[in-house]
């Protein structure tokens, strides 16, 4: 009687043990698919063709090649280096339209990495924190080891999920200045929010405060005040949780910031020159 009571224990935990992972898969595989929206944008890699100096790199990761474009900055040369931004989008972009709107950062004499997310585009594997982290390592070395760009200048911009993105570069990586756009404190505060989602069953909680918490860099915050999607409270939050930041409150929401009465790139620039990004 004991042995067969033995057996039945031990049946019963291994059987609860399975039930529990299978619940985490599929807890793991939902909150992806509600996170990252890799087929929401279209591509359009004739622009690469139309971008002067843009170079295509890719990336060997674990799981397939991964793309990134590399645009020099206005007047940069081996003898003249520049600074860098790694631009890294939201969750149903890709970085196929990005150049046009960067051009204000080309103007600047600021160079300009895109790197893309797996499954996003043309890149193979699925994103997840772990595979985003990894990539953005690998891409921003890369950049950094050219001779046209200055490493002590290297700018991190994220917008909505591409903020968590570069937080985790910045955890990996010194950065000298931080752009965060429309962008959270953490996707489990934001699960927990919305969907009252235990931060337990989120697997890539992408904690923004906890990875740029102690850093050096100087923070610049866009946040909309009317983001549903996002809400301010988190910018709030962000601005409170990392000492100097500085907080651009917008009449905006989630997908509509810059506002046209908002100097966007005035912001910017005059953040860049304030901390000797741009000299």
């Amino acid at each position: 009687m004991r042995s067969f009571l033995l057996r039945l224990v031990r049946g019963l935990a291994i059987g609860a043990i399975v039930v529990a992972l299978m619940i985490f898969g599929f807890a793991t595989r939902l909150q992806r698919a509600l996170l990252f929206h890799p087929d929401a944008a279209p591509t359009n890699e004739a622009i690469a063709a139309r971008v002067p100096g843009l170079e295509r790199w890719w990336h060997d990761s674990d799981e397939g090649p991964v793309e990134a474009w590399f645009i020099p900055g206005d007047g940069v040369s081996a003898e003249s280096p520049g600074p860098l931004v790694i631009y890294a989008h939201g969750n149903a972009e890709v970085i196929d339209p990005l150049p046009l709107w960067l051009t204000h950062y080309r103007r600047m004499g600021v160079s300009v990495l895109l790197p893309e997310y797996r499954g996003y585009g043309r890149s193979a594997g699925t994103p997840s924190e772990r595979a985003i982290r990894e990539d953005l390592v690998a891409f921003h070395d890369r950049a950094i080891a050219r001779p046209d760009v200055d490493r002590s200048r290297v700018v991190l911009h994220g917008v909505s999920l591409g903020g968590g993105a570069v937080a985790q570069l910045a955890r990996e990586r010194s950065p000298a200045a931080i752009i965060l756009q429309s962008t959270f404190t953490s996707v489990s505060e934001v699960a927990w929010e919305l969907y009252r989602a235990p931060a337990f069953l989120i697997s890539d909680p992408f904690d923004t405060i906890r990875s740029l918490r102690g850093t050096r860099a100087p923070v610049l915050l866009f946040h909309g005040r009317h983001d549903t999607v996002i809400p301010f409270a988190h910018g709030q939050r962000l601005q409170r949780a990392l000492p100097g930041s500085v907080l651009v409150a917008c009449d905006a929401g989630h997908n509509d910031l810059p506002p046209v009465d908002l100097d966007y790139w005035g912001e910017i620039r005059a953040f860049l020159e304030r901390h000797d990004v741009l000299r």
